[in-house]
């Protein structure tokens, strides 16, 4: 049965239609305990048919470790979305509900090559001394989650001190647990600091900002 039904389709295929660059999209899913890897599995591949622009590369996280390591996915279903150079963006867990925009907009900003910040904004980002790795926590239903995702995600199309992840708290319950996620959004910074609530992208780095000279300090 498909994900998406010919109304979705059509909306996604339509807005795919700016697209410029070639995007690939390389889903690592496992053998093993994985509730929805076949269900993003086939999202993916149902979003990868709405251009000619898209290609799409299935992976086991496994037995393709190597591949895993070298674009440092640690999760499944663990999704890479890139355009010639690998900005660092990643979707753990399946990106539906309000994901399903986020991932859409994800792919047209990577195939653009436009994350739409100030210069201000830029240079922040490049006078940052240490890597970020953001992690954006979230559930398909929330509505205040996608724009922070995409928030993160932009920040990591302008700059390589940045990586970002969207997870989907309710696959990861481990993850979750261990960075405290009782509410989403919740992103985490470096694996220490989090903070909760819908965050737009000046907001997001003004916090990175601050939490970073607060560790240097």
């Amino acid at each position: 049965m498909a994900m998406m039904d010919e109304k979705t389709q059509s909306e996604a295929r339509g807005m795919l239609e700016g697209m410029e660059e070639e995007v690939s999209l390389i889903l690592f899913t496992t053998t093993g305990q994985c509730e929805f890897c076949e269900q993003t599995k086939e999202l993916v591949s149902e979003v990868a048919d709405l251009s000619e622009k898209l290609t799409v590369e299935f992976r086991d996280l496994e037995a393709d470790r190597e591949v895993a390591e070298h674009f440092g996915v640690t999760k499944a279903p663990g999704l890479v979305v890139m355009a010639g150079e690998d900005r660092g963006i990643r979707f753990y867990g399946i990106p539906a509900g309000f994901e399903f925009g986020t991932l859409l907009e994800t792919i047209l900003m990577v195939s653009i090559g436009d994350h739409g910040l100030s210069e201000e904004m830029v240079t922040r980002l490049d006078s940052l001394e240490e890597p970020v790795h953001l992690q954006v926590f979230i559930t398909p239903t929330c509505p205040y989650c996608a724009p922070s995702v995409l928030a993160a995600h932009k920040l990591a199309m302008a700059s390589d001190r940045v990586r970002s992840e969207m997870v989907e708290a309710m696959e990861f319950p481990e993850l979750s647990q261990k960075h405290s996620v009782m509410a989403v959004p919740r992103t985490i910074l470096n694996d220490e600091q989090g903070i909760d609530g819908a965050m737009p992208e000046a907001q997001l780095l003004d916090w990175i900002v601050a939490e970073s000279t607060n560790a240097t300090s």
